[in-house]
This record gives structure tokens, sequence and C-alpha cells, in this order.
């Protein structure tokens, strides 16, 4: 019985994976089509809300995340959360055909970090203790120190909403991304709220009579708003292939983070654990320096060819000036 049910796990975790990197690609492609024909979302354009492929992009993201989140019915999350990794390959995959995004030689080697430092993060991640109702979940959730934790996640997100994005927000892909992770880290409280009360009621002990239920609810949803605001506006600045690992990195370990607090878990961890979540914590960080080296790198673009995504900018009017010089150095 156990074996099968981690077997199913096993396959929809893959299955996830594999919609949830396929999604970054159609929602990337949708995003550019988009501002070909209206304002880009980077620059807070809401076109892409008319384009279907962007829309295909989203109900395949909304498939992934619910195959996810049914795996961690049928296995457990240290066998799941893992395999969230694979979603960085195919999405890297995907746009080296798809969207032409090559990436260079180093640029593997910082995404492979980058995977590996997160799957010894998650393997060494202190275990949870899993809630038995809604009420527990918001006792959690009301301690100081998770309190002090929400605070200055709210604080910094606000930072960097309101300071940092105007000003460095096109050029710095830890702008967008950062405002996605944190509230990532809040909205998986949420979804586990969530989750228990839809499990509890299905099983005959009914929790939507719980106004913490509805505020759980609230929050899941404010947070999904925002975080699917600001990851398209990454996507349309940024490289696909650049976006998905260090998104994955950065909620991961914030969500780990997040975790820890609440739960109290790491309290119990032996100096091994604690050793080896360093060293996966300095492979992340090692594996995101090299993607942001290899970004900067990137070689300039032939003459008469369109350039995309530079300081986020838009260049399709030096096409046409280096379309023009060209042919009169011809003539």
């Amino acid at each position: 019985m156990g074996v099968s049910e981690n077997s199913r796990g096993l396959i929809l975790a893959v299955a996830s994976s594999a919609f949830i990197g396929a999604s970054f690609i159609l929602k990337k492609k949708g995003l550019k089509r988009a501002g070909a024909n209206g304002t880009r979302a980077g620059v807070g354009g809401y076109t892409y809300l008319l384009e279907p492929l962007w829309w295909a992009g989203m109900v395949t993201m909304i498939v992934g995340e619910i195959a996810n989140f049914v795996a961690y019915v049928y296995a457990p999350a240290v066998l799941v959360t893992p395999l969230g990794a694979l979603s960085i390959i195919i999405s890297a995959v995907l746009a080296h055909f798809m969207l032409k995004e090559r990436l260079q030689k180093m640029g593997v080697v910082g995404c492979v970090s980058c995977v590996v430092g997160s799957v010894v993060i998650v393997i060494h991640a202190p275990q949870e203790h899993t809630p038995s109702s809604v009420q527990e979940i918001w006792t959690l959730a009301t301690q100081t120190a998770f309190l002090i934790y929400v605070v200055a996640t709210l604080s910094v997100v606000l930072a960097l909403i309101l300071y940092f994005e105007p000003r460095c927000g096109q050029t710095n892909i830890l702008v967008y991304l950062g405002i996605c992770s944190l509230m990532g880290s809040i909205t998986v409280v949420s979804i586990k709220a969530i989750g228990i009360a839809i499990k509890l009621t299905l099983e005959g002990i009914n929790q939507i009579a719980y106004p913490q239920t509805w505020f759980f609810l609230s929050v899941a949803v404010i947070c999904v708003i925002t975080q699917l605001n600001y990851l398209n506006r990454a996507l349309d600045t940024f490289n696909a292939a650049i976006v998905s690992p260090v998104y994955y990195v950065m909620f991961t370990t914030l969500t780990i983070i997040a975790s820890a607090i609440m739960f109290k878990d790491w309290s119990g961890q032996d100096v091994s654990s604690i050793a080896s979540e360093l060293c996966g914590f300095i492979t992340v960080l090692s594996g995101t320096i090299i993607l942001h080296a290899t970004r900067e790198q990137e070689p300039a673009p032939p003459l008469g060819t369109v350039t995309w995504y530079v300081s986020g900018d838009s260049l399709k009017g030096i096409e046409e000036h280096l379309i023009t010089v060209q042919s009169s150095d011809e003539q």
C-alpha cells in the first residue's frame, strides 16, 4: 500500500514538474506576442491578458500546481519537493529549442549548482509536524516568532515594490523574484491550511464555518495574485532559462526558512543536518552568481536582429537603425 502510494506521488510530482516547466515557456511566448502588439508586462502593461498563448501557459501551470498539491497526499514531502527541480531542466531545454535562449556552458553549470544545492537543502530540511486542524495552524501562525517573520517579509516586499522596483527592477532579476519568493513563503502556509480544511471537511469534520479558513483563503488569493503579477514582469524582462532556476531556488529557500520558524522543527536537528543545509545554501548561492555572470557576458547580437532583453528595454528601433546604416554602407 505504502509503495503504491509513493509511486502515485512520484508520478504526480514528475508530471507536475513537466507542466510547470512548460508553462514558463508558453507564458514567455505569450508575453512576447503581447509585447509586440501593445504595452509590455515588464513596464506595467496587461495586454498579455488578451493573449491565448499566455492563458495556455496559465492553465498548464495550474494543472501542474494541482498535480503537485495532490502528490503531497500520496507521498512524503522529502520525495515530492526535490522533484520540483525537474521543472528547471525542462524549462531550460524548451527555452533552448522554442525560444532560442541559449545557455552558455557556465550557465549550465550554474543551473546544475542551483538544482543540486536546492535538493541538498530540501533533503536535510527539518521534518514538518502536520497540523490536525485549521485552529492548530492558526495557533502556529500567530506565535511571536512567525509574526516577526511575516512583518519582516512584508516590510522587505514593500521596500522592493516602492523603492527598488522603479529604480532597478528592469536590470536586477532579484527584485521581481524577491517579491514573488517572499510572498510565496507566506502562500505556502495559507495553502497548507486550506488543504487541511478541505481534507477534514471531506472527511465529515466541517472547517468552512471557521473564520480562520476564510482568512487563510484571502491571504492565499492576495499572495498568488501578487506573485503572478511580478513573475510575469520577470519573465517578460529576463531570460526564461535564468528566471526559472533563480525563482525555484529563492522560493524553496524562503519556504524552508518560514516552515522552520513556524513549526520550530529546527530545534531538534543534529549538527550534520545543519552542516548539510549550510553546504546547500552555499551551493545555491554559487550557482546563482554563476547564472548572473553568464547573463552579463552574453554576446552582442549581429546586425539586423532584434534584441528584446537588454536592461529590460525593447530595442525595436535599433534594428531599423542598424539596417539603415548597413544599407547606406552597401550603397
